[in-house]
């Protein structure tokens, strides 16, 4: 492979021609492990979103962070295994087309990712109701500032997509990106601009903001207590992110600004942590958002209720979980005191009972004749 007449080089869609079975075996594992676990905890976090906004309590921070959880979905299920192949086989055998799209498309999902969590600064974290604030804002310029991000999170990395190509090495290929020479000076601003303007500038906008804004709830606001919370998942959210993703950049933007290359481990690290980054949001949302918290509990006891076999077919429904799960504890505290007033037998009534077992009565005479007929019957 020659490289005389480019500006740098680099692989793309995850390092090839590593030597080492150890190498070759770990890697692809534990990207396996991060996206199986990572998808799992995105889907969750999806279906509690939906089941929310059905019943009428969604907000527009919840609408960016189910934007948020599909973007970490496209990551670990499009983007993860083909690191995974790469890995394994060494080299490179998808094709033209995926050497010339995945690390485009990837890095279109990064910027997305961070972007959208810029944009839950100006959003709601809550729908108020309309007798006491009016008519609801209308969530249409959501819908638009997520086609503007997705717009712009598709331009800036089109130079990965457009010095992507496939080069032979023996009997194989591998997939590289180069820039060629005559480029090299204007692509040198671009990949200066590029990651400040995508990464840098958002991410540390966007934990300046909600540092500030949960101070100001904490200590100045009346009632901070559900503000606060949200406001704090928002900010572990940012800075999460901005320090996972700060290996991906820096190595990416080392590379292409001419360095000399960074250590091997440190481009691998960097790789796993992109997609540990992506598995992570579901950890937090589920340990320290409310919302999510509760909707988990509540899908967690409704599938339990659907694979129970003892259910009556009469239409009894499980009861719903709320808050803290109260009311399950309660309804099987009835459901179990039931049968024990049932077993229970008064004294009066037994003797009562024992004293008539064997007296006959005429038909006419009878006290209670209902009984008569219930042992006709």
């Amino acid at each position: 492979m020659g490289t005389t007449n480019v500006s740098f080089f680099d692989f793309i869609g995850g390092v090839q021609l590593l030597q080492g079975e150890d190498t070759r075996t770990a890697i692809p594992v534990i990207l396996i492990g991060i996206c199986v676990s990572g998808a799992v905890g995105n889907l969750l976090v999806l279906l509690i979103f939906i089941r929310d906004f059905r019943s009428g309590r969604g907000s527009e921070v919840k609408a960016l962070l189910a934007s948020l959880a599909s973007t970490d979905l496209l990551i670990l299920l499009l983007c993860a295994p083909v690191r995974a192949v790469t890995y394994y086989k060494q080299t490179w055998t998808l094709g033209t087309f995926v050497c010339s799209t995945a690390d485009w498309f990837q890095h279109s999902c990064v910027v997305a990712k961070t972007f959208i969590l810029a944009v839950t600064t100006r959003a709601k974290h809550t729908l108020a109701p309309s007798a006491a604030a009016g008519p609801r804002r209308s969530p249409t310029w959501i819908h638009g500032a997520l086609a503007f991000i997705w717009i712009v999170a598709m331009l800036f990395p089109m130079p990965q997509m457009l010095f992507a190509t496939l080069v032979p090495h023996g009997s194989d290929a591998v997939c590289v990106s180069e820039m060629p020479a005559c480029a090299s000076n204007f692509m040198g601003l671009f990949y200066k601009i590029y990651p400040t303007a995508t990464f840098v500038v958002p991410v540390m906008s966007t934990v300046a903001y909600y540092t500030k804004t949960l101070h100001t709830a904490v200590n100045h606001a009346p009632s901070p207590q559900h503000q606060s919370k949200v406001t704090l998942v928002l900010l572990c959210l940012s800075g999460a992110l901005g320090l996972m993703l700060l290996p991906e950049w820096g190595t990416f933007t080392w590379i292409r600004l001419g360095y000399n290359k960074p250590p091997l481990g440190l481009i691998i690290f960097a790789q796993v942590l992109l997609y540990a980054c992506s598995a992570l949001p579901p950890v937090l949302l589920m340990t320290m958002y409310d919302d999510v918290r509760q909707g988990l509990v509540t899908i967690w006891f409704v599938a339990t209720c659907r694979r129970a076999k003892n259910v009556p077919a009469s239409g009894d429904e499980c009861p719903k979980a709320e808050g803290n799960g109260a009311e399950v504890r309660g309804s099987n505290a009835v459901a179990n005191a039931v049968p024990a007033e049932n077993e229970k037998t008064f004294p009066d009534l037994e003797h009562f009972w024992t004293g008539r077992r064997d007296t006959h009565v005429e038909e006419e005479q009878d006290p209670v004749p209902w009984e008569r007929e219930e042992k006709m019957l």
